[in-house]
């Protein structure tokens, strides 16, 4: 009878757990991400970005659609992201959600998933113009792989920068380094190929590279093996960007 109450228990507190990430993630979506700002710097920025490079070197646009979608999902993911934690621990709100009870780390997943969700629904968005407008053929089973785990990838290295500072300005200012730097070193615009020796293996350490290799695979069919690794080592960059952040959260309640 005490084995069967205990997995009644461990049952009801898991479901709790998921009830609480749902919630959370809904919240941050209503509160933080449908918003003008927001909006603007995860699609509309990228967009204009794009344009100004195709403008000033025409060529085939379709060319440039891998690197527009890797700076739509890098940049709508942490239009928020890595501002929102910081803030919420501000204004106390985060303490809160603590007496659900939930876990800290069923909290960050909630911020995580808040990131993610905007994100995907703005690359849905840039992907499906640009397949329609373009006549575009990708592959959609690797698109769709590529683009989930680099959304989740980059709204986890925003919450970990949101986590690492304590003042929602530094968040925002110190993201933008890597931000930008990815999108000049990891061939969004410019082959990574064309890069000076150095600065390719710079691009190397850097997640976007694997986004836009991954990306680029799906649209021009790019040997497998090749994608599979992309795929694993973003898959290894989310798990080096979420113990942490966890690790930090937990240690700012300590």
């Amino acid at each position: 009878m005490g084995k069967v109450m205990e997995k009644v228990r461990g049952k009801m507190m898991w479901q709790d757990q998921m009830r609480g990430i749902y919630h959370i993630t809904i919240k941050d979506m209503k509160t933080y991400y449908l918003k003008p700002p927001a909006i603007s710097w995860g699609m509309v920025f990228p967009l204009a970005w794009t344009l100004a490079f195709y403008l000033r070197n025409p060529g085939d646009f379709a060319e440039l659609v891998p690197g527009l979608l890797a700076m739509t999902i890098i940049f709508s993911t942490t239009a928020a992201e890595a501002v929102v934690i910081n803030f919420e621990l501000r204004l106390g709100t985060l303490e809160r959600l603590l007496l659900a009870p939930l876990s800290m780390t069923a909290v960050l997943l909630g911020k995580v998933l808040g990131g993610f969700l905007f994100g995907l629904m703005m690359t849905a968005i840039v992907a499906a113009g640009a397949v329609i407008y373009l006549g575009l053929k990708p592959d959609f089973v690797g698109l769709a792989l590529t683009s989930l785990i680099s959304l989740m990838v980059f709204s986890s290295m925003g919450a970990l920068f949101s986590v690492a500072v304590r003042e929602v300005f530094e968040a925002q200012t110190l993201l933008n380094l890597p931000r930008f730097l990815m999108v000049f070193l990891c061939g969004v615009v410019y082959p990574v190929s064309a890069l000076p020796e150095g600065l390719q293996l710079l691009s190397r350490l850097l997640p976007l590279t694997y986004t836009v290799q991954g990306l680029k695979a799906s649209f021009l069919s790019i040997d497998g093996t090749v994608f599979i690794w992309d795929l694993l080592i973003l898959l290894l960059f989310l798990i080096l960007f979420l113990l942490p952040a966890n690790s930090l959260l937990q240690r700012r309640f300590s």
